[in-house]
């Protein structure tokens, strides 16, 4: 019996660091809401979590759904590309790897990384003005989006330098032209927050552009600051309400995100 017992290989949760083990639920959470608010493009997009005081990060298993991924089956990966471990032995989607680990390496007060394929993030990453200030959500992310230039499917590690150039050092959006969205947080809960905010402005500026350009009203650059300085506070009381409002949402749904 004592011998059969050494075989069983722990579980996940017994053999990670509790600090990773809260990472890997909010990470699975962001997920699985991503699933709810329709983010995702069938298997191809990515989020990844920093693992606490260390040089690597967690990503989805490449090939499972959204509203499949749990914080048991998450790998855990090095930036030097390295899979550490891999519950399914699915292996990661490599362009994801090339994107998630440039920017873990170029912000280490970044914790997570968020990155959609969503149709209103592509159409407006394929305008050539980029995203307007023509709503609230928009002011969010208005004052700090960055932008990076189409290189192709991102496989090439040479294009990691220039993504991270682009993304600059105090900016946590980015869009990555004629291909999508990126979204950065100290937190998995900031990094969805400043996603949803993107993604709804790309949303409404497609809605608002359908009765042409010339009909949309921008808001006024002091306007525009203002906004943005309110939504950006750190210390709003958003931090502390809207997250746990979202874990709710999936408890209701009897989503096994903590499994």
């Amino acid at each position: 019996m004592s011998a059969n017992l050494k075989t069983i290989k722990p579980s996940v949760r017994e053999r990670v660091s509790k600090e990773e083990w809260q990472m890997r639920v909010d990470l699975a959470a962001a997920y699985q809401l991503a699933a709810i608010y329709k983010w995702t493009d069938l298997i191809y997009t990515h989020f990844s979590g920093r693992v606490p005081g260390t040089d690597e990060f967690l990503i989805n298993p490449y090939g499972m759904m959204f509203d499949e991924i749990t914080a048991s089956n998450l790998v855990k990966i090095g930036w030097d590309g390295k899979i550490l471990d891999d519950p399914l032995g699915m292996g990661v989607n490599e362009a994801g790897f090339v994107i998630h680990s440039c920017m873990h390496a170029a912000r280490p007060e970044i914790n997570c990384v968020i990155h959609t394929h969503t149709r209103a993030g592509v159409a407006v990453s394929a305008m050539k003005h980029g995203l307007l200030p023509i709503s609230q959500h928009a002011m969010r992310v208005h004052a700090e989006i960055t932008y990076h230039d189409y290189e192709g499917i991102a496989l090439y590690k040479d294009e990691q330098e220039r993504m991270a150039r682009d993304l600059g050092k105090k900016s946590k959006a980015m869009i990555l032209r004629n291909h999508g969205l990126l979204a950065l947080g100290e937190t998995v809960r900031e990094a969805f927050e400043i996603m949803y905010y993107l993604d709804a402005a790309c949303q409404i500026q497609i809605d608002a552009c359908a009765a042409g350009l010339h009909n949309v009203q921008l808001i006024p650059d002091e306007a525009a600051r203002k906004s943005y300085e309110r939504l950006s506070m750190a210390d709003h009381p958003r931090e502390q309400r809207d997250w746990p409002a979202l874990l709710r949402l999936l408890d209701r749904r009897n989503v096994p995100y903590r499994d």
